[in-house]
């Protein structure tokens, strides 16, 4: 395997359909728990348009009003499936659509309140990701 000389920039798209629940989808990347759909930031790529991108890329949808939720560091966690060392821009953002289309990198998905996302075996990152979005809608 390649030794990674820097950490990877990477988008996380907390995306909510419009019944208000947020998107999530089951991959083996994970280790089969849930996460938010997301990946790299190309090089000359702003992360609002990677956001886009990936969303697209992932699950087929269109997604807009994009906002910054926080950043987070994964450190060669072993949550994932290789030794990687990303850095996670968090995005919450709306779709109209609930009409998934996932790409090979998910194997399931589901529609759940922040509420019932935590009760589901989801990533510890992803799990980090929905408490700040709640305390950010708390204020």
């Amino acid at each position: 395997m390649k030794t990674q000389k820097f950490p990877h920039p990477t988008v996380g798209a907390l995306i909510f359909n419009p019944e208000g629940k947020m998107l999530l989808v089951r991959t083996h990347k994970f280790h089969n728990k849930y996460v938010v759909p997301g990946g790299h930031i190309e090089v000359g790529e702003k992360m609002t348009d990677a956001l886009i991108r990936e969303a697209k890329e992932e699950t087929g949808l269109d997604i807009y009003d994009l906002e910054f939720i926080f950043f987070q560091e994964f450190i060669q966690n072993k949550s994932f499936w290789k030794n990687m060392h990303f850095i996670f821009f968090d995005f919450a953002c709306k779709t109209d659509s609930s009409d998934v289309i996932l790409n090979n990198e998910a194997q399931s998905y589901v529609w759940v309140t922040l509420d019932e996302a935590l009760e589901l075996p989801i990533d510890s990152y992803t799990g980090n990701a929905i408490r700040e979005l709640m305390k950010k809608r708390e204020k």
